[in-house]
């Protein structure tokens, strides 16, 4: 396993991901790349992302401190997350990805989707999901 994949969005899960993710890329001796996922990036919604980039740069700052290799990514392509987390994690080469998952009645997840779900179904890699 060279490369680990972890998507934040400052939520606690996945929050609790991304130090499985520092667990696993440390086991590993792996690369983790850090990853945020905005659908969008109108001049409307730069506080937006400016709390994105401040989200990667503190994920960034934890992961350094345990000592292994990071890069991060703010993705704004105009997809929704999921389809961003797959399409990065194939034309990046992806052994693992790790994401957060909230707990969603099935009507829920019906009527709102789900990000995870979808990762999970696409994903060309083992996709690890953490609550």
């Amino acid at each position: 396993m060279k490369k680990i994949l972890v998507g934040i969005d400052g939520s606690n899960t996945s929050q609790a991901a991304l130090q499985v993710a520092i667990k696993s890329a440390s086991a590993y001796n792996a690369d983790l790349l850090v990853v945020t996922s905005k659908a969008t990036g109108t001049t409307g919604e730069s506080d937006e992302i400016r709390n994105a980039e401040k989200g990667l740069e503190e994920a960034e700052a934890q992961v350094l401190k345990a000592g292994v290799a990071c890069s991060t990514h703010l993705l704004i392509r105009g997809k929704t997350v999921g389809e961003d987390i797959v399409e990065f994690a194939e034309s990046n080469d992806i052994d693992l990805i790790v994401m957060g998952v909230k707990r969603r009645s099935r009507v829920g997840k019906i009527l709102m989707g789900s990000n995870a779900q979808y990762v999970i179904i696409k994903a060309g890699c083992p996709v690890l999901t953490v609550k």
